[in-house]
């Protein structure tokens, strides 16, 4: 066995706190929209709130912290593997087939999790970023926007919080497919993941 340093100290900080955000903001969110009713309305404003800010400064900082320590290589996409890789994940993780990639600090990510993670970083996470600070700041009439502006940035707002939730699931599930169920939650506790050599294959394009 072979134990890679997977995570920066950094990254797992990173990684905590924006689920903890992202979970905070999707369920004030969803209790402001009238789904169900955990912290009162007032509350969830304000939580609502206070975690975007937090997140947008979270995100200020690691984007510096990403490009300081070159991880941003990490999200940068790729053809390569491209098809092996949708096809294990149609297929050969049902019959125990190994991983197609060798996870380093600076190669965490495999094909398809660059497309999923560069989509939400280039356009879930700034859409929500400016469609909720239009809604937030939006006073009638002394505003830029229309009512019909408004409805198009609240819808995709709403949008954008379903696709953040179908995230969050896959996501979670993805987590129990590494060696074992829990080898992947356990390298983002300890920034370490053990690998065996043997049945490791390299992508020495990368």
């Amino acid at each position: 066995m072979r134990k890679t340093r997977i995570f920066t100290r950094f990254e797992r900080f990173w990684h905590w706190t924006q689920m903890a955000l992202v979970l905070l903001l999707t369920l004030t969110g969803f209790e402001i929209h009238g789904n169900y009713e955990m912290f009162g309305y007032e509350n969830s404003v304000r939580m609502h709130n206070s975690s975007a800010w937090t997140f947008i400064g979270l995100g200020v900082i690691s984007i510096f912290y990403m490009i300081i320590s070159r991880l941003y290589k990490n999200f940068i996409p790729t053809r390569n593997n491209l098809k092996e890789q949708i096809l294990y994940y149609t297929s050969g993780i049902f019959k125990n087939e190994t991983h197609l990639t060798t996870k380093t600090l600076y190669n965490k990510l495999n094909p398809l999790q660059r497309i999923v993670y560069g989509g939400l970083l280039i356009i879930v996470f700034p859409v929500q970023i400016l469609t909720g600070l239009i809604y937030l700041y939006y006073h009638y009439p002394q505003n830029p926007v229309d009512v019909a502006g408004l409805r198009i940035a609240a819808v995709a707002h709403t949008l954008g919080a379903f696709l953040m939730v179908a995230f969050i699931l896959v996501h979670i599930y993805m987590t129990t497919t590494g060696e074992k169920i829990t080898t992947n939650i356990r390298s983002m506790i300890t920034g370490f993941e053990e690998n065996q050599e043997s049945e490791i294959i390299e992508d020495k394009k990368q």
